[in-house]
């Protein structure tokens, strides 16, 4: 079955005094495009997201996001500089006797100096923490997966019903397209015999020619291939592999085919159930581009 491109899956776990959340998100997006927004000490956990990532997804735009929290709704670790402090000493305590100053120099002076105490928000690479990660992002993506094929199914719902609404419009055409040729014919006799006024010499030949004329307006060819598509069509919507783009070549066809009906046609009844099909061929395309 087909599967939409538009998905979301979260999942949520404890992690000492925070949480660790995993965010996974998927729009519209004529190829597969990948981004990850992890903490930089779990970057190098990229690439097996996006391995995940294509063994579930062939389209759309993934957004992966990792985030790591503490209780108070931010994470981070302490880093004192310990080589950085000795020479700040060091060159504070040369200061203060080349200029003989007086006073100590304690551990809040040097502590306020740049760089020697940081606070990072990423917290500390802990082997636990990238196994926690990974297992929610592929319970994530998992969720992602499964909300993607639910909306496929809606999409394939709808499609199909309003398919059924064009088969409706196409067998009301098919049966009035014999009449259409009969009624051209007749026409055309009837305004030939008010110009000639008499019977022409070769009425044979004549008949020929309005046959001829008529057949121009004969649209079975394109009616047998409008059908030939939906079933196609059709088809392609039971497929689990990514069937988008011919589901959009083979809307382009069908709506080839109903152009050319109502053109060939050059009947009022025929045009109106034409304008029907496009108004459903726009209403499927529309559901289209949602389709992996």
């Amino acid at each position: 079955m087909i599967q939409s491109m538009t998905g979301f899956g979260r999942k949520q776990a404890p992690w000492q005094e925070g949480t660790i959340t995993v965010e996974v998100r998927s729009v519209n997006h004529r190829f597969l495009e990948m981004s990850c927004r992890l903490p930089r000490t779990l970057a190098m956990l990229e690439e097996s997201f996006k391995k995940a990532i294509q063994q579930r997804c062939t389209r759309g735009r993934v957004d992966l996001t990792v985030t790591i929290q503490g209780t108070k709704g931010r994470s981070g670790t302490v880093a004192l500089d310990r080589a950085l402090a000795k020479q700040y000493h060091h060159a504070l305590r040369t200061l203060k006797a080349s200029l003989k100053l007086s006073g100590p120099i304690d551990v809040a002076l040097i502590a306020g100096l740049r760089d020697v105490v940081s606070v990072s928000d990423q917290p500390p690479e802990e082997p636990e923490l990238a196994r926690m990660v990974q297992q929610l992002a592929n319970q994530a993506l998992d969720d992602l997966h499964h909300m993607r094929k639910q909306e496929g199914l809606a999409l394939a719902k709808d499609m199909r019903k309003r398919l059924e609404t064009m088969k409706d419009h196409r067998s009301a055409v098919a049966s009035r397209s014999p009449i259409v040729v009969q009624e051209s014919f007749e026409r055309m006799k009837e305004r030939i015999a008010k110009l000639l006024g008499t019977e022409p010499p070769d009425l044979p030949r004549l008949h020929q020619e309005l046959a001829v004329y008529a057949d121009r307006g004969d649209i079975t060819e394109e009616i047998v291939r409008l059908d030939s598509h939906m079933l196609q069509f059709e088809q392609q919507l039971n497929r689990a592999e990514s069937v988008g783009k011919t589901l959009e070549f083979l809307l382009q066809e069908m709506g080839r085919e109903v152009n050319t009906i109502g053109s060939k046609a050059n009947d009022a009844a025929i045009a109106g159930h034409v304008i029907h099909m496009k108004a459903e061929l726009e209403r499927i395309r529309e559901q289209v581009q949602n389709v992996e």
